[in-house]
């Protein structure tokens, strides 16, 4: 009996046991071509490697793409099933080499990926020791740090004197009271020092002084620009009923919970967080923080009396147009040119916050070139949506529950995001630019 011909479909090969290997049981779940570099994961699918990287890219998830199912680890090329297919289909797996390392996107999604499966490997391996080692650093800083603070509020005078004025009703002041809250509008100010205190102006006086009284004796106070400052600060008195806050400290003194929410909210969303004070407090913070980033053009002879009344002014269309540009493109560098601005008055927080301002800024030019090189730009507005819906829901709840938190605890929160915040921000920043492509 003659032997039956050989059958001419390639795409079936006989095995030793007579059973027929067809090149569907070789082919990706993906691509449906032949495996090239085959990649089992724990659930069992087989894929091609490029292939898997190229989702894992896109989808931004550790999971098979067929069935959906987490993977554990890092996958590893199946040997045994690549010499399989190497053997059994070693033109096509050749041609299909070649395409794969002569696309670029391909090569750079491979390189990412291992890249990453890297990085995995070496954190798993050093995770105790550097764990240690960053938050033994970390605590170090915080021991120097609260030692700074202590020194700083024992060796400061009059702390609590100008504190106690941002809550005591401006009626009840006492001449010396009335003295401090003048000397603190600046040094122009001590010229007229020794007037209020021969007259002693306490703060029932003081809400009965205008114009005429300060230029005519006992005051004598002959410069326009120096009233104008002090009545336009003592209308601020009598809106408010206390001494407005000047500085970080007050500020925080007189609004707790407002500053802490707002430490918090400008690191992770400086555009909303401007957009609510443009909205909710204009005359008192967003007024203020405009026109000290954005600067009116000024004439030579303006002087800094002058200029402290201007802040209480409507701005210019120049202002609000610089303001509008940094704003959608340099948000961080509002907060940093702000920080500036007071620098002569809080020297070392002013420096932590222009540093933590100018690693944000490079977290957040890192994130938008990811998205741009990775075609994540397409997601960007429910990305966009995301962020603002977590952003008023986490405001909602600080609103909620900031006053049943015990003041110890909100200070503790305050000082962490003031000073810890960049040295957490130097370690991402790092990692960005050591292994940016594995961020993700």
């Amino acid at each position: 009996m003659d032997d039956p011909p050989a059958s001419s479909d390639s795409s079936e090969f006989k095995s030793s046991t007579g059973g027929n290997i067809s090149e569907n049981e070789f082919s990706c779940h993906c691509c449906y071509d032949i495996l090239v570099n085959p990649t089992t994961l724990t659930c069992g699918h087989n894929f091609c490697r490029h292939c898997l990287a190229l989702w894992w890219e896109s989808a931004h998830k550790n999971e098979c793409p067929e069935c959906r199912e987490k993977w554990e680890g890092f996958p590893k090329v199946n040997i045994l099933l690549r010499d399989a297919t190497d053997k059994l289909f070693s033109e096509v797996v050749q041609q299909r080499r070649a395409t794969i390392q002569a696309n670029p996107q391909i090569s750079r999604s491979l390189l990412a990926f291992q890249r990453y499966g890297d990085n995995l490997g070496r954190s798993r391996t050093n995770k105790h020791k550097g764990a240690g080692f960053f938050f033994s650093g970390v605590l170090t800083a915080l021991t120097c740090v609260a030692a700074m603070v202590m020194v700083y509020h024992w060796s400061s005078s009059g702390v609590e004197q100008h504190t106690l004025l941002i809550s005591k009703p401006v009626s009840h002041w006492t001449s010396e009271e009335v003295v401090s809250w003048l000397e603190h509008l600046g040094p122009w100010a001590q010229l007229y020092r020794d007037p209020f205190l021969r007259e002693s102006v306490n703060g029932r006086l003081l809400l009965m002084l205008d114009d005429e009284d300060l230029l005519k004796l006992p005051y004598s106070i002959e410069n326009q620009a120096h009233r104008r400052a002090i009545l336009a600060e003592l209308d601020r008195v009598k809106a408010l009923g206390v001494k407005p806050p000047q500085n970080l400290w007050e500020y925080k003194a007189a609004n707790a919970g407002k500053s802490l929410f707002l430490l918090y909210a400008l690191k992770s969303s400086p555009r909303l967080t401007l957009f609510y004070l443009y909205l909710f407090d204009y005359s008192e913070t967003f007024l203020p923080v405009l026109h000290t980033c954005c600067p009116a053009i000024s004439h030579s002879d303006q002087s800094l009396e002058s200029s402290f009344y201007m802040t209480q002014l409507e701005p210019n269309w120049q202002q609000w147009a610089e303001f509008l540009v940094k704003y959608l493109l340099l948000p961080y560098q509002l907060i940093a040119e702000f920080a500036w601005d007071w620098l002569a008055v809080h020297y070392w927080t002013s420096r932590f916050i222009i540093v933590n301002a100018v690693l944000m800024s490079v977290l957040e030019g890192c994130a938008l070139w990811r998205l741009c090189t990775t075609a994540g730009i397409r997601f960007l507005p429910e990305m966009m949506w995301s962020h603002t819906w977590t952003m008023l829901s986490q405001g909602f709840v600080f609103a909620v529950l900031w006053p049943l938190v015990p003041q110890f605890v909100c200070n503790c929160f305050f000082y962490w995001a003031l000073y810890f915040s960049p040295i957490v921000n130097i370690d991402l920043v790092v990692q960005q630019l050591m292994h940016p492509e594995t961020q993700r």
